[in-house]
């Protein structure tokens, strides 16, 4: 597209989107998603590289108004989740070699020759799913090449001399968590494992790690110098950049700030609807002793809550529960599974006399659950009764969430709470308190229930919509599997509803819906922006058209979370907008235009004309 193209289709979608009542249309991709140029990717992706930067700047021009990336930690060669990541050490695997091999970059620290080396062996499969095997070993190679040109180069050039005081700056701004995080890295590789409970006791008395945790420290100031140029480069083509809050406590972390943890209990997610057996996460628990205004735990929250809002214009919270009301279950049952299913309420179990050591913690008493001994304990409803105080008390983590978002001159609706089918009440007061929203996941609704928490005719304007998430399988794999089903006619039928506004002619747009899954699938589209919901996010796996499963959640599964955005991405977007396999957001906009404005002004059929042309082969 020519440039004059772009400025018409951001300036027609910026319009729709006003007439709609949208205030934010988010674009959600992890790191090691993104692409990469041919000439600078070794088969992981990152936003901070030329090609991952040239994708944000394809998503500006679509017309979004921001980028929700996951959670950006260390994760381990076993593992790739990025939930189970490190809480403040970004992964060294983000760091773009491109810029680092480049010579107009103010880093030019790595030879081109060494870069093209790394470049040489990647794996065909890497520009469609991450090479981890791969990736990890020839990324570190190349980061020891580029510490070792910062570290031998002469004190009198100019640019030496400037990234040594950047790297000064943050290594003094960074000493809380860095010290650590370095500490950590320099003795896994001396004892060859990351599992630290297997390390011998004298393990501070072994050795000089000055040079390895300076390596360390050198990786994190790269990577946190990329993210902050990203940052400043998206606000100026006016994307706000989104971080993601997960729930969980690395094991990396564990080991530094073990007395902020109850050592009997973990954290997982109850039986719900979407995972009836419940989640053993093997997440730990902050001791609720902590939690006082001046306790470790607080601060311990506090300070990841500044870092993060130091780097990111607001917050995805990953399953809030954990901050109100976690669901815990004992270490000492040797099946996790088991135990997740027995669990409890953290702050809701007065006198279960399978959970004794809760009584203590417990914001309720007896008279303000559920009656029936026999109701679930996982239920929404197992608290009844909250006074303000009852309230107030299991929303400090969320007020101090909010409180340090407003201090960084945010605004509350620039935190997107992910609560899904699950959201006891504790959660829902809280949540309510400090009005925000929750998420509605379309794909998950059932269109025949008018009650179902994910149906967007329920939503408020604080919700989120979206047609899936990490988590979902994308919504064109999930139509292709209604074919000729039940489901596809149900849908058919709410979708008519949504966005035929003549009620006569509702009968045969479902119809037509329910025999033609390309236009259901706009119709899906369309669903999300005739409201009341006033925030919008979409996973690039839907954007794109994509059928693939980008994670398998509750599964351990070598193919999760190394999906990545293909290589020729904006052809591949045109010609499945063309043809209706994938999310046409002009398309899309202006079906919901048609819905919203009925009879239509000639300002709205003008607008809606010009939409429908942007994705016409030309």
């Amino acid at each position: 597209m020519t440039a004059a193209a772009t400025n018409e289709q951001r300036a027609l979608v910026a319009e729709a989107l006003r007439l709609l009542h949208i205030e934010r249309l988010i674009l959600s991709v992890h790191d090691a998603s993104f692409p990469g140029f041919a000439d600078e990717d070794i088969g992981r992706g990152s936003p901070y590289s030329f090609g991952g930067r040239a994708f944000l700047r394809f998503a500006a021009e679509l017309g979004f108004t921001g980028v929700q990336l996951g959670p950006q930690g260390r994760t381990s060669p076993i593992n790739a989740s990025p939930y189970d990541g490190t809480l403040f050490a970004k992964s060294p695997l983000s760091i773009a070699l491109g810029p680092l091999a480049s010579e107009d970059s103010w880093q030019g620290l790595l030879a081109k020759d060494a870069l093209a080396a790394a470049v040489s062996g990647r794996p065909r499969s890497a520009d469609h799913r991450v090479a981890d095997a791969y990736v990890r070993p020839v990324q570190d190679a190349a980061l020891r090449v580029a510490y070792a040109a910062f570290a031998s180069r002469d004190r009198k050039d100019k640019r030496r001399a400037t990234l040594a005081r950047a790297f000064a700056k943050f290594t003094s701004a960074h000493t809380d968590w860095l010290e650590s995080d370095s500490l950590f890295e320099a003795l896994a590789a001396q004892h060859g494992t990351l599992d630290w409970q297997t390390w011998p006791p004298a393990w501070t008395e072994s050795g000089d790690h000055r040079e390895a945790m300076d390596f360390a420290r050198f990786c994190q100031f790269l990577v946190h110098a990329q993210h902050a140029e990203l940052r400043h480069e998206l606000a100026g083509r006016g994307l706000k950049l989104y971080g993601d809050l997960q729930v969980g406590v690395s094991h990396r972390d564990l080991w530094h700030h073990q007395d902020l943890f109850l050592t009997n209990y973990r954290m997982g997610a109850p039986p719900s609807r979407t995972n009836p057996d419940g989640q053993p996460w093997g997440y730990p628990v902050l001791d609720p002793d902590g939690l006082s205004e001046c306790g470790p735990g607080l601060r311990f929250v506090r300070a990841r809550l500044v870092k993060m809002l130091s780097e990111f214009d607001g917050l995805r919270i990953d399953h809030p529960h954990g901050l109100v009301c976690p669901w815990v279950y004992r270490t000492d049952d040797p099946d996790p599974l088991h135990a997740v299913q027995q669990g409890a309420r953290l702050f809701a179990s007065p006198d279960l006399p399978d959970h004794p050591d809760l009584a203590r913690y417990s914001l309720v008493s007896r008279s303000d659950l559920a009656p029936d001994p026999g109701h679930p304990r996982y239920e929404d409803d197992w608290v009844r009764h909250l006074s303000e105080e009852q309230v107030s008390r299991h929303s400090v983590l969320f007020d101090l969430l909010v409180n340090t978002v407003l201090a960084h001159r945010g605004q509350i609706s620039d935190i997107a709470c992910e609560v899904l089918s699950t959201c006891p009440s504790p959660l829902a007061a809280v949540v309510t308190r400090h009005g925000l929203g929750r998420f509605r996941v379309v794909q998950k609704a059932d269109p025949e229930d008018t009650n179902d928490p994910y149906r967007t005719a329920r939503a408020t304007p604080a919700d989120w919509v979206m047609l899936g998430t990490h988590d979902t399988p994308p919504i064109w794999r999930v139509i292709d599997a209604w074919r000729d089903t039940r489901h596809q006619a149900e849908w058919a039928r709410y979708l008519a509803h949504r966005l035929e506004p003549t009620v006569a002619q509702r009968a045969d747009f479902a119809a037509r819906l329910a025999s033609d899954p390309i236009q259901l699938g706009r119709a899906f589209c369309a669903d999300l922006f005739v409201g009341p919901a006033q925030n919008v996010s979409i996973f690039f796996t839907d954007l794109l058209g994509m059928k693939d499963l980008y994670n398998r959640p509750g599964e351990v599964h070598p193919e999760n979370w190394v999906l990545r955005v293909p290589p020729d991405y904006g052809q591949v977007y045109r010609a499945r907008c063309a043809s209706g396999e994938a999310f046409d957001l002009c398309g899309a906009l202006a079906l919901a235009l048609r819905a919203r404005f009925s009879p239509l002004q000639p300002a709205h059929a003008v607008l809606i004309a010009a939409l429908e042309q942007q994705n016409r082969p030309r």
